[in-house]
């Protein structure tokens, strides 16, 4: 068996967009892929709406804890692909050593959503539902993981 590819997905706490990233590759292409998440500022805990929509769909965060991108860094982890997913912290990403490749893929903030508890999911469903649909049918000229399992040698 060839050695799994190395993905990070950062995010600024690691409490909603880079978990969900997280989760569904691993769902989807787990075997192929070591995948890890991380933030700049790790929350206490994720985004308990976050947990709830991914439970929805059969994933279950309730005993993941978020992590600081900057203690992976310091341990010496290296990535074949960092992937931020905010749309404000590419320029804050570190630089990893070895063969690394940067991705930015904004996504709306799951704390950031408003109104009341109803409105929330709902807002919180879609940005669960666009990163999926981008894991699984990214667009033009960006990571395509189906693409590098198939390209693995």
């Amino acid at each position: 068996m060839s050695k799994k590819i190395k993905v990070l997905f950062i995010c600024q706490h690691n409490s909603g967009r880079s978990q969900i990233a997280e989760a569904y590759l691993k769902k989807f292409y787990g075997d192929e892929f070591e995948i890890e998440s991380a933030g700049f500022e790790p929350a206490p805990e994720i985004n308990p709406l976050v947990v709830r929509v991914m439970k929805e769909v059969g994933i279950d965060l309730s005993q993941k804890k978020p992590q600081g991108v900057f203690e992976l860094f310091q341990h010496g982890k290296i990535y074949e692909h960092v992937i931020t997913v905010c749309q404000d912290t590419e320029s804050k990403c570190p630089i990893f050593p070895g063969i690394t490749k940067r991705w930015h893929w904004p996504f709306p903030d799951p704390a950031a959503v408003q109104g009341s508890e109803e409105k929330k999911l709902q807002a919180v469903r879609k940005i669960r539902d666009m990163i999926k649909e981008w894991l699984l049918n990214p667009p033009d000229n960006t990571l395509n993981f189906k693409a590098l399992i198939k390209n693995k040698i």
